[in-house]
């Protein structure tokens, strides 16, 4: 499974920028696709993750309390590219942004879990 991301830059505090994600390779073995960020001298946390539900219906969100309502995570319902629009950025969402994918293999024995990781895309926010 490759990922790109996109999207990333520099932008004055208030702005907005959308970050793109594309796993190619992965089909329907992915399950869930992600936003992470890491600050410098910070451990890397999770932005917001997309779900896919049993139902195969891309549902499910969830987002780290502090992007609640300004950040938005959705997916192209034709394609494993997945979209983090940050609307009011603040200059603490200044970081390196990582797009995830989360692959489930079913097996015989059960299942294998894998995730795939981008090369990153730098978000920096001016005051």
């Amino acid at each position: 499974v490759q990922v790109v991301e996109s999207g990333g830059g520099l932008v004055q505090v208030g702005g907005s920028l959308r970050l793109s994600c594309v796993a190619s390779g992965g089909g329907s073995n992915i399950a869930a696709m992600g936003w992470y960020r890491q600050a410098p001298g910070k451990e890397r946390e999770l932005v917001a993750r997309i779900t896919r539900g049993s139902d195969t219906s891309w549902a499910y969100t969830s987002y780290l309390d502090s992007v609640k309502g300004r950040f938005t995570i959705s997916k192209d319902a034709a394609a494993n590219t997945v979209y983090l629009q940050m609307n009011n950025l603040k200059p603490e969402d200044t970081a390196v942004y990582y797009c995830n994918a989360h692959v489930v293999v079913y097996i015989i024995e059960g299942s294998s879990e894998f995730d795939y990781w981008g090369q990153g895309t730098q978000v920096t926010v001016s005051s």
